[in-house]
């Protein structure tokens, strides 16, 4: 017990035994100046100066610009970009995924699996919504409104100030002997215009062709979207004379009359009109 108490001692005093660190002339031997030292004096003023210079180079590296220098860090600026990036590139995607499916759902039309409610743009865009909110997106505010100045610039808004129906002018795409009427019992939803080949067909009103295909059943088909939910369809021509996402006007040539198809059974245009999904008489409208 006591080789304990002279062994602690013994250190204690070690510790705190006391060196002088002389600074000489390396000519003369002139003193310069002295320190008085212990043990313990040098490892206290050495540990906190550790800490001070790992403490400094932490502040540096976290909040000046010498980090971009360090392999692993990034630039703050390349951070907020790609950020920004990533919250539009979100927004585009799933305006993209809506357009999409939205010109699916007008492809049914050409082939009679369209129902009533099929290209309903509002339903399809709230199907849509309804998968992203179960992947638990929370856009930013930013975000939601980069949203909304892309739906307002969206292709298939371009005339707003449409309201209703009864306040669009249609005019006729041509005119012929109507050889088959508007019959919703039958599946009819267009009326048969018989005329010669080669006739050309024009745009009913001003829109945006979001359709000009070629189908085994309709031949050459093309699609206008006439704003507020209205399309306008014809089916059978012989040739097309626009392209997708062409601006047309009213009575400007966009196809040529035909028979092209197999359901088709002579020179004659399958004009149909859909309105917020549903099929609606071209007749009321329009005098072919």
């Amino acid at each position: 017990m006591a080789t304990k108490k002279h062994h602690k001692k013994r250190q204690k005093k070690r510790w705190l035994h006391q060196y002088r660190l002389v600074v000489l002339k390396e000519d003369n031997f002139e003193e310069q100046f002295a320190f008085k030292l212990t043990p313990l004096n040098v490892f206290v003023f050495t540990t906190l100066s550790a800490i001070f210079l790992i403490t400094l180079t932490t502040i540096f590296i976290a909040f000046t610009p010498l980090r971009e220098y360090i392999p692993g860090y990034t630039s703050p600026s390349l951070q907020k970009k790609a950020i920004k990036l990533k919250s539009k590139t979100d927004s585009l995607y799933q305006i993209t995924q809506m357009n999409e499916r939205y010109i699916a759902s007008i492809k049914k039309v050409l082939t009679g699996e369209a129902t009533f409610e099929s290209i309903d743009k509002d339903s399809i865009y709230a199907s849509l919504k309804a998968e992203v909110d179960s992947l638990d997106l929370t856009p930013s505010k930013a975000d939601s409104l980069l949203r909304e100045k892309v739906e307002n610039e969206d292709k298939y808004n371009l005339f707003e100030s449409a309201t209703s129906v009864k306040n669009f002018v249609f005019f006729p795409p041509l005119k012929g002997q109507v050889s088959e009427g508007f019959d919703s019992k039958i599946q009819h939803y267009a009326v048969d215009i018989a005329v010669s080949k080669n006739t050309p067909v024009k745009a009913v009103a001003d829109g945006r062709v979001v359709l000009a295909s070629w189908t085994s059943d309709s031949g050459f088909v093309i699609i206008i979207d006439h704003g507020n939910q209205m399309l306008s369809v014809y089916k059978h021509n012989a040739a097309l004379t626009k392209e997708q996402g062409d601006l047309v006007k009213a009575q400007e040539v966009i196809a040529r009359s035909g028979s092209s198809g197999q359901l088709s059974t002579g020179p004659h245009l399958h004009f149909e009109l859909w309105n917020d999904g549903n099929p609606i008489d071209p007749s009321t409208f329009i005098d072919f």
